[in-house]
């Protein structure tokens, strides 16, 4: 049987000898029927190549490309090759990761991550295009297997964010579009809109920010539900200007890691493992997470208790994103909220470093604009954010107005 492009040019040979004209010019790209390429993806595959992971003339990528369409994987290695990098495949597909995650094992763990660790020490950058058709797919996985897992690949993880150029953004589908509440083809344009943005007049927007966050010592968290302080004296902070997640939007430091106290509730859905969490809430005594309840409290504190690390703060970080508003159980669009902070339980990064060190590392998502309660952020004092806007003048470039 005649496929693919060997169809078409079967079918467009006939309509020529029977006298009809073939409505279209063949085209390699056209295959039953349909048109394979958008504009869109060869936009966003030279941001990534070009601005996100910086790749030169003889660089080596790895493409870790999970439930991608095929289209756009062939735009991201033809811009790889463009420039004179050589980008390296990895085809993933969520049903067999939990297959894989189903029946693994220490030895089995052990023997994935020295061979992926082994490859990415070959690598100078490494992109994740994570799609999928279930955001659920793990879910009735072992918790302790997933547990297991994650400890023995953390090494591989450690080696990625710290040794190499890293950029990870997810895929749009129909189930994000669901998460959203939005139809398919309103999400896609959406997510087109947020991952080829400006960002290089967003990372202008954000330098006063990163200074103002670097300098602080004592900051407070006030919303309903949430009163919590703490003390980052020393540590740095970092901006995120679409160069490590797209889409991006956000400026991260960390707690010193006994220093934090109060209650914080969270006001947006998050998914980890698998497990949609709803209503989270954690109490702090000088660091450590004490009590922690949700919709499903006995799930959240199993993943607390994954080590002893899960259970003090590996990341604070201020959200402003213009284009989402909304969370959708996305953690890479819901941590870039505008108007949203974000506090995570687990391990910290090198780059703005407390110590702390976990299998975990979970984004819990607070919007503090005034339809989602309201809330602010103070630095030594000085109120930063009210109501999800910037209030100091050499911040207001941030707020949403400015950066579309």
């Amino acid at each position: 049987m005649l496929r693919g492009a060997a169809f078409w040019k079967a079918t467009h040979n006939l309509l020529i000898h029977q006298g009809k004209p073939a409505r279209q010019k063949y085209n390699p790209d056209y295959v039953n029927g349909n048109f394979m390429t958008d504009p869109r993806y060869a936009k966003l595959a030279k941001l990534l190549i070009e601005y996100s992971a910086e790749l030169k003339k003889g660089e080596h990528v790895l493409l870790d490309l999970i439930d991608v369409p095929d289209e756009f994987s062939i735009e991201l290695m033809r811009a790889a090759r463009k420039v004179g990098a050589i980008p390296i495949v990895e085809v993933r597909h969520t049903r067999l990761t939990r297959e894989v995650l189903r029946g693994t094992d220490p030895k089995h763990a052990s023997l994935v991550r020295d061979i992926e660790l082994f490859r990415m020490k070959k690598m100078q950058a490494y992109i994740a295009i994570r799609g999928s058709a279930n955001a659920s797919e793990t879910s009735d996985v072992s918790p302790d297997l997933m547990a297991m897992y994650s400890k023995t690949l953390r090494p591989l993880l450690d080696y990625r964010v710290n040794k190499t150029r890293w950029c990870v953004l997810r895929w749009p589908t129909p189930s994000m579009a669901q998460a959203a509440s939005m139809s398919t083809e309103a999400f896609e344009n959406l997510y087109f809109d947020v991952c080829t943005m400006d960002y290089r007049k967003m990372a202008k927007a954000m330098v006063p920010l990163q200074k103002r966050m670097q300098k602080a010592d004592h900051v407070r968290l006030v919303s309903p539900g949430t009163d919590l302080t703490f003390n980052k004296k020393g540590i740095a902070a970092v901006l995120c200007q679409g160069i490590r997640n797209i889409p991006d939007g956000e400026v991260f430091s960390c707690p010193i890691k006994t220093s934090v106290n109060g209650q914080i509730t969270f006001n947006t859905p998050t998914i980890y493992s698998g497990t949609k969490f709803e209503n989270v809430k954690l109490e702090f005594k000088d660091g450590k997470i004490v009590n922690a309840t949700s919709n499903n409290t006995k799930r959240l504190n199993e993943i607390l208790d994954t080590d002893a690390g899960a259970r003090y703060i590996g990341e604070f970080s201020l959200g402003f994103n213009p284009y989402i508003m909304n969370p959708m159980c996305d953690i890479l669009f819901d941590e870039k909220i505008a108007g949203s902070l974000h506090f995570t339980p687990g391990q910290a990064y090198e780059v703005a470093d407390n110590g702390n060190r976990s299998a975990v590392h979970w984004d819990m998502v607070l919007i503090q604009r005034p339809e989602w309660g309201g809330g602010e952020v103070w630095f030594d004092g000085e109120l930063i954010r009210k109501n999800g806007m910037f209030l100091p003048k050499d911040l207001k470039p941030l707020n949403p107005a400015n950066l579309k």
